[in-house]
């Protein structure tokens, strides 16, 4: 393996490890793809540094936990959104409501 790719590894799971970052913010903040993180915390760094591929496996494990919350909490708060928009649009500008 090339040395980059090793140093890459463990560079994205001590950030993982430091910030509890997911998959996702991880790509984002290296400028990689999920799937390059994934495969670089989840497949290689077992051989490049066991110890350190435990830890991460902590973090990987938590996210997995609990992504059903958090998307159940984004739906939720799409769906507040859409009523409130549909609850501005509905409300009309320049009325007056208590003369009615």
């Amino acid at each position: 393996m090339r040395q980059e790719i090793a140093l890459r590894c463990q560079a994205l799971a001590r950030y993982m490890i430091r910030t509890g970052a997911t998959v996702r913010q991880a790509a984002k903040a290296f400028g990689l793809s999920k799937s390059s993180v994934h495969k670089d915390v989840h497949e290689r760094l077992k051989y490049i540094h066991p110890g350190l591929h435990l830890e991460v496996k902590k973090v990987l494990a938590y996210h997995q936990a609990v992504r059903h919350i958090r998307g159940g909490m984004a739906t939720r708060q799409r769906w507040k959104l859409i009523r409130d928009e549909k609850m501005a649009r509905l409300k009309m500008p320049g009325r007056n409501d208590e003369t009615q």
